[in-house]
């Protein structure tokens, strides 16, 4: 068998220096403008998990200080008159417990989906390697 020269050392071996820094300074140009879109596509996403996760919380934060306004009042009823007119009252803050306990979880499982950037990472990590292959290719 014949040590045939790979398409790439051929390249190497009649292109000069200049033409493969410009090269390589393209590709590195193209590789981290994709990396960055990447990255913003990624972080848009989770943002915007983050944000209607927020948006649940304080929906439920909301619910709770409901809960906390009608059992005052619905106490505050009861106490009072000792009859069914504070117990009306007792029944709306059931309710809005309820709600702010449906709220708060479904807030925490779409918090939970929130990952950040991990395909950028993965794909950055990658970098360092493909740069070492073609060094290692051109020796």
């Amino acid at each position: 068998m014949t040590d045939m020269p790979t398409p790439s050392q051929e390249k190497a071996a009649n292109t000069s220096l200049g033409e493969l820094v410009g090269e390589v300074t393209r590709d590195m140009s193209v590789l981290m403008r994709q990396e960055l879109e990447l990255a913003k596509a990624e972080l848009t996403e989770s943002a915007k998990r983050a944000g209607v996760g927020s948006g649940l919380m304080a929906a439920a934060a909301y619910g709770a200080a409901m809960t906390l306004l009608f059992l005052s009042i619905a106490l505050w009823q009861a106490l009072a008159a000792l009859v069914g007119e504070g117990w009306s009252a007792v029944i709306v803050a059931v309710i809005w417990a309820a709600i702010a306990a449906v709220l708060y979880a479904v807030g925490m499982s779409r918090l939970r989906s929130v990952r950040g950037a991990p395909r950028t990472v993965e794909t950055v990590k990658e970098i360092p390697d493909a740069l070492k292959r073609n060094e290692e290719n051109r020796s």
